[in-house]
């Protein structure tokens, strides 16, 4: 962050469930989340994580229970982005992510239904390229009466109607929210990429500064997308990032960017770099190359080099982002130009950060990805300042 590296960085993405949000439920609803919340703190807090698992060491993943829920760790999300395009060739982006938070380990000592320890959030979006809208939606609830949960066995994730769950070898996406709505059927075409040291994505010096996280990075989508009572048949590729963990970022650490890259060669990238508050690029900044046949390869922070080609400064916000970039794979013969469909794919909810639909190009190659941007609406302070 799936979508949500992580981060997703899914993502990534890709966000999860801030102290701030997490007390808003645990109070029942009594007020209003902190608008443009900090996704830094969140993931790099030291607080209530002492009952949790850490991320410390390779593990042995395992289907299905590895699709479903890790209420041991502190912080989850299931993180689909995708690029679509209609019979005509209308371009579509669409990210559907969900995010769940602990509040505690275990399960709550009260016998009321409504009582839980897990939080649930999740986002929604679509870029139309040709009306250069973005459409940008955000839901929240808890983890009980059905409101909202997820499952190993049959696979399933929801918060309300927007859904994910299984069907034959695959699975269907739905959301809907105002004039918008998705409904996806997504086939994976390669097997599960396991990120970083065997699933063991490091983000941080010390031990249990790390998530759990595997990807799907090539999954058949076809289905149709509605905005404003307009039917589109849609057909192209989405992605999936899985990440859990109980607190990844380190002091220093001020936010990151996070590239998923589909080749029109059959090839994937995924590239992620944490930035820290002295301008410089975190060591532990990593990525994969996933080749045609399926096999994969590690990208360490000297493999890769991102540069800045061009910035956007938001109208609503006020933030600028990187809105252009040329990234560099030398092992593997690659300079990609990467720049988004539209500059304004901005999520303006109880956090803000950019994640959008891009377009790639090389002279060898061209291709599609989602990339996002956190942290640069605090670029004047980092985590532990």
């Amino acid at each position: 962050m799936g979508k949500k590296t992580v981060l997703s960085l899914t993502i990534t993405g890709l966000f999860i469930g801030l102290v701030s949000l997490a007390v808003w439920f645990w109070r029942g609803w009594s007020a209003q989340p902190m608008y443009h919340a900090d996704v830094i703190d969140a993931l790099s807090t030291k607080e209530n994580i002492d009952d949790f698992e850490r991320a410390l060491k390779p593990k042995a993943f395992g289907f299905p229970e590895d699709w479903g829920p890790h209420p041991n760790f502190q912080t989850e999300w299931w993180y689909y982005t995708g690029n679509l395009d209609d019979e005509r060739g209308r371009h579509f982006g669409y990210q559907l992510t969900f995010f769940r938070r602990a509040l505690k380990k275990g399960q709550p000592q009260r016998t009321s239904q409504w009582s839980t320890h897990q939080v649930y959030f999740a986002h929604f979006a679509v870029t139309d390229v040709e009306k250069r809208q973005f459409n940008s939606f955000e839901r929240f609830s808890r983890g009980a009466v059905g409101l909202a949960g997820a499952e190993a066995s049959p696979y399933r994730v929801w918060l309300d109607n927007w859904r994910v769950g299984k069907k034959g070898e695959g699975v269907i996406l739905e959301a809907a929210e105002g004039p918008v709505s998705l409904k996806l059927h997504l086939k994976p075409l390669k097997p599960v990429v396991y990120q970083g040291d065997r699933g063991l994505s490091q983000k941080g010096s010390e031990p249990g500064n790390a998530s759990y996280y595997y990807s799907q990075t090539r999954l058949h989508s076809e289905g149709v997308i509605v905005i404003d009572d307009t039917e589109f048949e849609v057909s192209g590729f989405s992605w999936l990032d899985r990440e859990w963990s109980t607190s990844v970022l380190q002091k220093g650490d001020s936010g990151w960017d996070w590239f998923s890259i589909q080749l029109e060669d059959n090839r994937e990238i995924m590239v992620f770099q944490i930035r820290s508050n002295d301008g410089s690029i975190s060591e532990y900044s990593a990525g994969i190359l996933v080749a045609a046949d399926g096999s994969s390869h590690y990208l360490a922070k000297d493999d890769f080099h991102l540069s800045t080609l061009d910035t956007w400064e938001s109208p609503k916000s006020k933030v600028s982002y990187p809105t252009e970039w040329l990234l560099e794979l030398p092992g593997h013969s690659l300079r990609l130009n990467i720049k988004p469909y539209i500059p304004n794919q901005e999520h303006r909810h109880s956090f803000l950060y950019w994640e959008g639909a891009v377009a790639v190009k090389s002279d060898t190659v061209t291709g599609f990805g989602y990339v996002e941007l956190t942290g640069y609406n605090n670029d004047d302070r980092s985590v532990g300042n």
